[in-house]
C-alpha cells in the first residue's frame, strides 16, 4: 500500500501500468492536493487527466465513486479510462487512475470572458451534476470553485473526487470558508444538503469575494452564522434574484437536490425586474447554432434535389 505520492513527474516521463500495459507521457502537472497530483498524459495522441495517490484506499474510493457514477450514466463517454499501478522511481508501486480530460475554464474565468449572465445556466448545471452524484449515493463534500471547470454552452463539470463521501457518513474532505458547520448550520454528515449549503457558499465567493474574505477575517466564531452570508446576498445584483434559493440552501430546507435544481431552473427562466438590455450570450449562441445548422440542411437539400 502506497503512503506517500513520489517526487514530482518531470514533463516526457513514460509511465507504464504494471496490469493493464498502458503507457503514458506526462505533459504537465494540472494540480496536486492533500491525497495525490493529477497530470495532463497522452496515450496514442490523446490526453488524459492522470491521478497518482498518496494512499491506494483513499484512491479506491475515488474509483469507486467514478465506477457508481458510470454504470448510472450508461451511453455517456465514460469518465473514468483506466485503473492501475506503476513502479516508481523511488523504486515502490504506486496506484493510479486516469480520467477523462475535461477542457474548459474555472467558473470564474469563464464568466469573466463570456459574462454573468451565463450564471444561471452554468448554475444550473452544475447543480445537475451534484444530484446526479447524489442519486448514486454519494457526496461530493469538497464543494469550492477551484474544483469546477466550465466548457463550451457553460456545461460545467466537477473535478477532483478526493472529497466524495457515502451518504450517511463524515464528509472526508472539505475547505472551511464552504463547509456548514464553520457557519454553525449544521453537521460534517454527508448528506445532499451538504453540498446545496456549499454551492450556496460557491455563489457568494463568485460575486462577492472580496467582502467574503473580509468577512471571515472578522467575524467571531460564534457570529459566523448563514445570515451574514445572506446579507451578502440581499446586496449583490446578480445573487439576489436567487435569494430565496440560497436561504433555503443556507438552511437546509431544500426537499433534495433534484427539486433544488428545478427550482434554479425556474428561477432562471422567470421574468423578472432585473434590467436586461439584450439577450444573454449563451441564448445569442445556441440561437444562431440552431440557424447555421437549419441554412445547411436547406443547402444540402437544394443541392440534391430533395
Amino acid at each position: 500500500m502506497a503512503t506517500s505520492v513520489e517526487p514530482r513527474l518531470a514533463p516526457g516521463t513514460v509511465i507504464a501500468g504494471k496490469w493493464n500495459q498502458n503507457r503514458y507521457r506526462i505533459e504537465r502537472l494540472l494540480g496536486e492536493g492533500a491525497n495525490g497530483r493529477v497530470y495532463l498524459v497522452e496515450r496514442e495522441r490523446v490526453l488524459y487527466a492522470f491521478k497518482v495517490g498518496a494512499d491506494a484506499v483513499d484512491l479506491q474510493s475515488e474509483v469507486n465513486v467514478l465506477k457508481s457514477l458510470a454504470q448510472r450514466q450508461r451511453g455517456e463517454e465514460a469518465f473514468l479510462v483506466d485503473v492501475d499501478d506503476y513502479k516508481g522511481t523511488d523504486g515502490r508501486e504506486h496506484p493510479f487512475y486516469v480520467m477523462r480530460y475535461v477542457r474548459g475554464s474555472s467558473l470564474s474565468d469563464y464568466l469573466n470572458r463570456e459574462g454573468a449572465d451565463w450564471f444561471p445556466l452554468v448554475g444550473f448545471h452544475l447543480l445537475n451534476k451534484l444530484a446526479g452524484l447524489h442519486g448514486s449515493g454519494w457526496v461530493f463534500g469538497d464543494l469550492k470553485l477551484e474544483n469546477v471547470l466550465v466548457g463550451d454552452y457553460g456545461r460545467a463539470q466537477l473535478v477532483d473526487y478526493g472529497g466524495v463521501s457515502e451518504i450517511g457518513k463524515s464528509v472526508r474532505q472539505f475547505t472551511e470558508i464552504y463547509d456548514r458547520g464553520y457557519w454553525s448550520a449544521g453537521s460534517r454528515s454527508a448528506d445532499p444538503q451538504y453540498d446545496l449549503f456549499s454551492y450556496a457558499v460557491l455563489c457568494v465567493q463568485l460575486f462577492e469575494g472580496k467582502r467574503l474574505a473580509e468577512l471571515t477575517r472578522t467575524l467571531l466564531p460564534q457570529n459566523r452564522v448563514p445570515e451574514e452570508l445572506m446579507k451578502l446576498i440581499q446586496g449583490n445584483p446578480a445573487l439576489k434574484p436567487f435569494a430565496g434559493w440560497l436561504r433555503k440552501a443556507l438552511q437546509g430546507s431544500h426537499t433534495d437536490s433534484r427539486e433544488a435544481a428545478a427550482a434554479w431552473q425556474r428561477l432562471a427562466h422567470r421574468p423578472g425586474k432585473r434590467r436586461r438590455t439584450r439577450t444573454p450570450r449563451w441564448m445569442r449562441r445556441l440561437l444562431l447554432g440552431s440557424a447555421l445548422l437549419f441554412a445547411a440542411s436547406m443547402i444540402w437539400l437544394i443541392r440534391t434535389g430533395l
